[in-house]
């Protein structure tokens, strides 16, 4: 993860450099920043992974670029370094990732850097934000809000979707997740990669493993990953999957 420093003090860029640089993973950008405007010229020209970014500094001040990376659409994420007690609200509500309180600490930056190795949050909304809305294809990734806050799970790990009531679960290779977002609208979205099996199922097309017909004449499609699990197609979907299933 490339690292770019943002402080207006000499000393205070020098420690934090040697600290990041002891760290496993990390990579110091070079030059650093000493204010606002230099930051953002930085980031435009070297791309970094993680800012460093001093809160009290002349001109533009820590608050004032954050507020200006979260308008871009891939920002870097942002970790604040500010003096005690001071701003730590206001660093959070900007997007920032975190915060470390000066005179910093290592375990404190390690665990801040770490933190910031996750998508911040415009970059997450980037990332999962339905077509219709970002205007760039489908998504690579699916949000979903569970117990264990808001978890990313890569679409080509996703098995099936199906709707039930307002609420669609989806299925991938680690459990299973609801979702607050219509079938349709995935349908839309992720056509080329799924297939609708029922009024109320969507599958991957690249899980497919055999359609099977029962004893009582209902048919049955196979999944890779269900550990011998299958669902049901409807009659009214059979001649599009066995088409579909052709191709493949």
């Amino acid at each position: 993860m490339n690292v770019l420093i943002v402080d207006d003090e000499p000393l205070a860029r020098e420690r934090l450099s040697r600290m990041v640089s002891e760290l496993e993973g990390y990579t110091v950008l070079e030059p650093s920043a000493t204010n606002g405007e230099e930051a953002l010229a930085l980031i435009d020209s070297h791309k970094p992974d993680i800012v460093l970014l001093d809160i009290r500094m002349p001109g533009l001040d820590g608050l004032q670029v954050a507020a200006r990376l979260c308008e871009r659409e891939t920002p870097p994420a942002v970790v604040f370094c500010t003096s005690p007690d001071e701003f730590a609200v206001e660093a959070l509500q900007a997007s920032a990732v975190g915060y470390v309180v000066k005179p910093v600490r290592t375990e404190h930056l390690n665990e801040a850097l770490k933190r910031a190795e996750r998508p911040n949050r415009a970059q997450l909304a980037a990332l999962t934000r339905p077509a219709a809305e970002s205007g760039n294809g489908p998504r690579s990734h699916i949000s979903a809000r569970t117990r264990k806050g808001i978890e990313l799970i890569p679409l080509d790990q996703v098995v099936y979707f199906i709707a039930d009531h307002k609420y669609v679960t989806l299925r991938h290779e680690a459990g299973e997740v609801l979702l607050d977002e219509p079938l349709k609208a995935l349908e839309d979205e992720f056509g080329e990669r799924f297939v609708r099996i029922h009024r109320n199922a969507l599958v991957a097309r690249d899980r497919i493993e055999r359609l099977q017909r029962t004893p009582l004449g209902h048919f049955q499609l196979f999944l890779k990953g269900l550990n011998g699990d299958a669902l049901i197609v409807s009659r009214r979907h059979v001649a599009g999957v066995r088409k579909m299933m052709q191709g493949l």
